[in-house]
C-alpha cells in the first residue's frame, strides 16, 4: 500500500492533537508525515520525535518541496483561505480545517483554483462520520418514526472562553468554531437544497467580541425543520439529538440513543368525534409502543478518533484511488452561506477588528 506523504501547517491544538495524532496513531499504514510547520517552532518537536519529519517555522519554505502529496492547512481560521490559495498555487493538494472560509464566494474561488491547477481541495468535516449521527440517520431512514416533523440538534455546554477563538476578526465565535460540526449534519436533512435561516446570537461568557450562544431554525417546504443550538451558557445540557415524528420519536447524546414508535396498522386512528366527547372525556388511548436503543461500543465511544479515522480512510481512497470526496467543497459552501446569513441577522459590534 502506497503511503500518502503529508505536510502539516500548524502544530497547535488541532494540528498536533487531532491531525498529527490521527495520522500517527490511527492511519499510519496509509499516511506518512514528512514535514510540519509552526511559527512557534518548538511546537513541532513532538511530531518530529514521533516521525522523524522535517520541521519549519515558515510554511513558504516548506512549499518549495517536491515530495509532498497533500498539505494540511491547520492554521488559525482567518488564514484558511489565503494559505489554501498559496498551497494550490504552489501545486499541492490541500486539506483545510474548518471553518473553510468566512464567505461562500471564497469557497467558489478555491474550487475554481483547484480545478485550474488539477489539484484536490478538501475540507476536514469529520462529524459526518460520527457514530451517533449515523444511528440517527439510520432510524429516520428506516421509516419507523413516520413523517419527520422536527430534528433538534444541541452542541451545548457551559464554559467561559478568553482565547483567539472569541475574536471576530479571527473568524471565530461558536458558529465558526463548533458550528461547522452540527451544521454539516443538519444540512444533510435538506437533501442538497438550501434552507431558509432564522438565527439569534448572544454573548454570555466570552472575553472577546464574538458570540458564544447560537439558536438557529432551518426550514424548507417539504422537509422537517431543524432546530440547532450551539451554546456555551447551557449548564444543563440534556441531549445531542431529538427527533419528532408522526409515529414516534428519538432522543440521545453521543454515547446513547433511544427511540420509540408505534405501528399505525396496529394502532389505527380512532374515528373523528365532531360533537361532545362521551362522559366529557379527553382523548386518551394506550398505544402499543415499540422501543429501540443504541449504545456506543468501545471504539464508537472515542468519538474524535472514530470520526478522524473514517475521514482519513475515505480521503486516502480519493488520493490513492481516485474515489470521489465524501464531503465536497460544494456541500461546505452551503454551510458557509448559512453562517454568513446568520451573522447578517445578528451584527455584533466589533471591539478588536472589523465586524463580520
Amino acid at each position: 500500500m502506497r503511503k500518502i506523504k503529508v505536510a502539516i501547517l500548524g502544530q497547535g491544538r488541532s494540528g498536533r492533537g487531532i491531525h498529527a495524532h490521527s495520522l500517527i496513531k490511527l492511519v499510519s499504514d496509509k499516511y506518512e508525515i514528512v514535514a510540519v510547520c509552526d511559527p512557534i517552532i518548538e511546537r513541532c518537536n513532538e511530531t518530529k520525535a514521533d516521525t522523524g519529519c522535517d520541521v519549519y517555522s515558515d510554511y513558504k519554505e516548506l512549499l518549495k518541496r517536491k515530495d509532498i502529496d497533500i498539505v494540511l492547512n491547520i492554521t488559525p481560521s482567518n488564514k484558511h483561505v489565503s494559505i489554501c490559495r498559496e498551497i494550490l498555487e504552489a501545486g499541492f493538494n490541500v486539506l483545510t480545517d474548518k471553518p473553510a472560509a468566512e464567505k461562500p464566494s471564497e469557497i467558489d474561488e478555491l474550487i475554481e483554483l483547484a480545478k485550474k491547477k488539477g489539484k484536490l481541495y478538501a475540507i476536514f468535516q469529520q462529524s459526518r462520520f460520527a457514530p451517533y449521527y449515523a444511528k440517527v440517520r439510520e432510524v429516520i431512514d428506516s421509516g419507523v418514526l413516520g413523517r419527520i416533523v422536527c430534528v433538534k440538534i444541541a452542541f451545548n455546554g457551559f464554559a467561559r472562553r478568553w482565547d483567539w477563538q472569541t475574536l471576530q476578526y479571527m473568524i471565530a465565535g461558536n458558529l465558526f468554531n463548533t458550528g461547522p460540526h452540527p451544521l454539516d449534519q443538519a444540512l444533510q436533512f435538506f437533501g442538497g437544497e438550501t434552507p431558509s435561516v432564522f438565527c439569534l446570537m448572544d454573548q454570555a461568557n466570552v472575553a472577546g467580541d464574538a458570540e458564544d450562544h447560537v439558536k438557529m431554525i432551518l426550514t424548507k417546504k417539504g422537509k422537517p425543520y431543524v432546530d440547532l443550538e450551539v451554546s456555551s451558557c447551557c449548564a444543563y445540557a440534556q441531549y445531542t439529538y431529538q427527533v419528532y415524528g408522526a409515529n414516534g420519536g428519538l432522543t440521545g447524546d453521543m454515547k446513547k440513543i433511544e427511540w420509540k414508535y408505534f405501528d399505525p396498522a396496529e394502532n389505527p386512528m380512532p374515528a373523528l368525534v365532531e360533537g361532545p366527547m362521551p362522559d366529557r372525556a379527553y382523548c386518551t388511548e394506550t398505544l402499543k409502543w415499540k422501543n429501540g436503543e443504541w449504545k456506543a461500543d468501545e471504539e464508537e465511544a472515542n468519538t474524535f478518533d472514530y470520526m478522524a479515522r473514517r475521514f482519513y480512510d475515505r480521503l486516502y481512497e480519493t488520493l490513492a484511488n481516485g474515489a470521489p470526496l465524501a464531503i465536497t467543497p460544494e456541500q461546505v459552501r452551503m454551510q458557509i452561506a448559512v453562517i454568513e446569513e446568520a451573522h447578517r441577522q445578528n451584527p455584533i459590534p466589533a471591539k478588536y477588528g472589523k465586524a463580520l
